[in-house]
């Protein structure tokens, strides 16, 4: 998921600090006060781009607002994250930003889970919980397990296996994923 780069500062030094020019090629996160680069995972990412292939379809042809990728940061409980795939509506974000982060959270976050180390492992708690705190839906697609936790503000956690059926809950209404098609044989 992450690896630490030690160095501790502010969110507004870290929003100057990631916009400089030797960081255009990096994606970072800033959770509990310190930078976290994500590294590349092309597994990883293939199976986030099956969700966002799936998401954006269901999103884009009921205009319901924007599906973002690997590149798409958010500003959470005054964080910042890059989920690997994620959903904000319209009504929560008229219009997303050029450069930076995203000044408001998703209403889904899709957290593709790779790499089982105790650090990532933390990250990942410590960003549900801020998640959760701002009414943020979050999927963990546990890659290795072939399954997906879904987190909801004020609800049980569901466990889907890959013969189970995602559904986009009160998030997305109607949309609906087996998690066959997400999970290569």
């Amino acid at each position: 998921m992450a690896i630490q780069t030690n160095l501790r500062m502010t969110v507004t030094e870290f929003d100057e600090w990631v916009e400089r020019p030797e960081n255009y090629d990096k994606l970072f996160e800033f959770i509990g006060g310190e930078i976290v680069e994500v590294p590349s995972s092309p597994y990883g990412s293939m199976i986030a781009a099956r969700f966002i292939g799936e998401l954006f379809g269901f999103v884009d042809a009921l205009k319901l607002g924007y599906v973002t990728g690997e590149g798409g940061g958010y500003t959470v409980a005054g964080e910042r994250y890059i989920p690997s795939a994620a959903f904000i509506s319209k009504q929560r974000q008229p219009e997303l930003p050029d450069l930076g982060y995203v000044p408001n959270p998703p209403d889904l976050a899709v957290e593709v889970d790779m790499l089982p180390h105790i650090d990532e492992a933390q990250e990942l708690r410590f960003k549900l919980v801020n998640y959760l705190h701002v009414g943020t839906t979050v999927w963990v697609v546990c890659v290795q397990k072939k399954q997906v936790e879904v987190y909801q503000p004020k609800l049980s956690t569901k466990l889907y296996g890959i013969e189970d059926t995602l559904d986009g809950g009160d998030v997305l209404p109607g949309f609906t994923l087996p998690l066959k098609t997400i999970f290569p044989e």
